[in-house]
């Protein structure tokens, strides 16, 4: 057993009001982990912390043994969709990966196109984003996840928009990306994602982190 993110007592405060409360939780590599919850119980906040985009007050987080905001500010090998993917409406889904791929430098035109199509979406489309369905940049945003073949993935609601067949699409391709050995910790409302896909389970409430089920 690989633990790939190991999150040891954190908690999160903004002046008086504390968002996480010392959670404590392991995440093993090679499976899907579910985060559940209302809204406000923390969730969201858990995954930005793990990404380096919110620093802890306290307590520590570890991605591949090295600690967020002490030995790395973001972790290498994570891809995220945190909240509604951000994008440039008067670009086409490709122009937009292929700005945001330019950052990093790691992937060619051919890499950007098949994370297109793997999420369902056509490549050569000239439709502009601001075009697009929610469902649809719901799939782009995915695709902004996965373009860089990360072995970590964060989905916050991944399903969010999606019709039934969307669902199904995306559930088959969760499946594919674990079985390739990704790690994915999936927040979600719905409960028959969640049994359908999830090997482990934790339920958050009001920043703690109140059930763990295996």
């Amino acid at each position: 057993m690989e633990n790939v993110i190991e999150v040891n007592q954190v908690t999160k405060s903004f002046g008086n009001a504390t968002v996480l409360k010392e959670v404590s939780v392991s995440f093993e590599k090679g499976k899907i982990h579910g985060l559940i919850g209302r809204n406000g119980s923390g969730k969201t906040m858990l995954m930005k912390c793990i990404c380096g985009f919110v620093p802890v007050t306290s307590g520590t987080i570890t991605v591949n043994g090295k600690i967020i905001g002490k030995d790395i500010d973001v972790p290498d090998n994570l891809g995220a969709i945190i909240e509604t993917p951000g994008f440039l409406y008067n670009y086409s889904g490709y122009n937009n990966l292929k700005f945001l791929a330019s950052i990093n430098k790691k992937i060619d035109k051919q890499a950007i196109k098949d994370s297109i199509e793997l999420v369902g979406l056509d490549p050569n489309s000239k439709k502009h984003v601001g075009k697009y369905s929610l469902g649809m940049r719901q799939r782009l945003g995915l695709a902004q996840a996965i373009m860089e073949n990360p072995e970590i993935l964060l989905l916050d609601e991944p399903m969010n928009g999606l019709d039934k067949h969307g669902v199904e699409e995306m559930r088959e391709l969760f499946k594919k990306l674990v079985h390739e050995g990704k790690t994915i910790i999936m927040a979600n409302h719905s409960a028959e994602d969640i049994e359908m896909l999830c090997d482990t389970v934790c339920e958050m409430d009001l920043g703690e982190l109140t059930k763990v089920k295996f």
